[in-house]
């Protein structure tokens, strides 16, 4: 059967066909901005990764927790990484730099909300999520997750899958406050778990709920296989 002449084709077809192009047009550089990225995680032999929301200002508990926290993984020789905007993110880069440590903020270019907070040492604007994630889980000595919203979640669920499944190295996951983790947790498993099941017995047991900082602290250095 011959395809149909271009011109009994939807308008909506061209203009998907076009935005297709375009987007395939704008991902030609997502090889260089993970090469960039890894050009500069390379300097540093321990990193922690740490994912919270942009939106909880400064007086907030988490984000107090969250400069405490990296303070005390700086003052270990961790280089703190984080997606570079305010929030939690902020405030952990805050908390290395306090301590004199390494800083790194990834940040995304958006049209509204993100820009790079002034506490990283070195930073790289990424104009794609994909390469951005990719970096950002790439062999960290640890992930640590502050309450967050959509991408928060969505970057949990990248590593808890990537760990699950074999294609990276196993590490610490430590989920930063009771308060909002402890559903996830029961979502896990009562639902996933128990429920149906639609996760192996042992998955439940890929990440930490805590509430203290040394636990976390603990946690990450006893089972920092990057420990040079």
């Amino acid at each position: 059967m011959q395809p149909k002449p271009t011109t009994d084709i939807k308008k909506e077809c061209i203009e998907r066909d076009i935005m297709l192009q375009a987007a395939m047009y704008r991902l030609g550089n997502i090889e260089q901005e993970i090469q960039a990225g890894y050009n500069i995680l390379r300097k540093y032999p321990k990193t922690i990764t740490v994912f919270g929301s942009a939106r909880l200002p400064e007086d907030n508990h988490w984000y107090q927790q969250a400069k405490e926290l990296s303070k005390r993984l700086a003052q270990k020789e961790y280089t703190i990484v984080t997606g570079g905007g305010h929030g939690i993110m902020g405030a952990s880069n805050q908390g290395a730099n306090e301590a004199n440590g390494n800083s790194i903020g990834f940040n995304i270019e958006l049209p509204h909300e993100q820009t790079l907070n002034g506490h990283t040492t070195e930073s790289l604007s990424f104009s794609h999520f994909a390469p951005r994630k990719i970096t950002m889980t790439l062999y960290a000595s640890g992930y640590v997750y502050f309450p967050g919203g959509f991408g928060t979640l969505d970057e949990l669920m990248e590593i808890l899958t990537l760990i699950q499944t074999g294609k990276t190295l196993k590490a610490p996951i430590i989920l930063f406050g009771h308060d909002f983790w402890d559903e996830f947790d029961h979502f896990v498993k009562k639902s996933m778990l128990e429920g149906f099941p639609l996760i192996t017995p042992g998955d439940q047991d890929l990440y930490v709920i805590t509430d203290s900082i040394d636990e976390a602290v603990s946690i990450i250095e006893q089972n920092d296989r990057y420990n040079c």
